[in-house]
């Protein structure tokens, strides 16, 4: 875990961290994050890529199109958004 995942652990409890690439950023700040999944399936054992599309909250507005970002659950903050970007892993090239 990161320096900033760590405290913010220790400050709110514990919440879930995601990695996934953004997908849309047209919104004020808001981005669309592609979250990919991987299990295995349960009679043929063979691992299945599952993505779902969250919607997080940038207050800066740093992240975009392409980047590799985490995520962490936080409290609604709208009707569909649920998560917030902690930190842009890695920038699109």
């Amino acid at each position: 875990m990161s320096e900033q995942e760590t405290a913010a652990t220790t400050e709110r409890g514990y919440r879930k961290t995601r990695r996934g690439y953004v997908v849309s950023d047209k919104m004020q700040k808001t981005v669309v994050v592609e979250v990919e999944d991987r299990v295995k399936h349960p009679l043929y054992a063979k691992v299945i890529r599952r993505t779902t599309k969250v919607k997080a909250h940038d207050e800066v507005e740093t992240a975009g199109v392409g980047d590799l970002v985490l995520i962490a659950e936080t409290r609604p903050l709208s009707a569909t958004k649920r998560w917030r970007v902690v930190e842009v892993l890695e920038r699109a090239k």
